[in-house]
């Protein structure tokens, strides 16, 4: 009995650690197996569509989004920064560019992320988003269930065009601090409140 509890025990040590929980992962680092969401979700959630006065796309599968081909333009780290180009878009500076700086998960789970977005112009506009990320039931094609981790913008907050400055989280409290922007926003700091609806 003793040799079967020990050979049990050895082949369990054996296994590898069962994956971590992607939506934890999520919420950690903004990547899913290591990959980093995709920066031009957030040109889908409004970014890249200034003419509207809000989202029209509210919800992105995390899980499909990366490595899928709506997304397949390459992504590099520059500092803090994911960034994504579309080089098929060139403008008259350059490629349409949308990237993001994770800065982390308030106390409730919702996640705060720094966006910026220029056309290939001289612009480039920053936002502030507040993103919820669940998991989610669906069926697929063939009626087979599966699951969606799916991401929600909560609140957006318009920074301004080429806006410099630092957005922090205490508990659900994210602290938004403006050094310069071209816009008409007062440089006074901000605090906002990251909550569910």
């Amino acid at each position: 009995m003793l040799r079967v509890i020990l050979l049990l025990t050895m082949l369990l040590a054996s296994l590898p650690a069962p994956a971590a929980d992607a939506l934890d992962e999520l919420r950690a680092s903004f990547t899913i197996g290591g990959k980093p969401v995709p920066p031009e979700v957030f040109g889908d959630f409004g970014d890249a569509m200034m003419s509207d006065n809000r989202a029209i796309v509210v919800g992105i599968d995390a899980l499909t989004a990366i490595d899928s081909n709506r997304y397949a333009d390459p992504a590099k780290r520059n500092g803090a920064w994911i960034e994504q180009m579309k080089p098929q878009n060139t403008g008259i500076n350059g490629a349409e560019t949308e990237s993001y700086n994770f800065i982390g998960a308030a106390a409730n789970g919702l996640l705060v992320v720094l966006t910026s977005w220029s056309g290939g112009g001289t612009g480039v506009f920053y936002t502030l988003h507040i993103v919820d990320a669940a998991w989610a039931n669906a069926f697929d094609e063939d009626g087979a269930r599966y699951r969606r981790l799916v991401l929600t913008p909560v609140r957006s907050v318009i920074l301004g065009d080429r806006w410099q400055g630092d957005a922090t989280i205490a508990g659900n409290a994210v602290r938004i601090e403006t050094t310069a922007s071209r816009s008409e926003r007062s440089l006074a700091p901000v605090t906002i409140d990251a909550r569910r609806p």
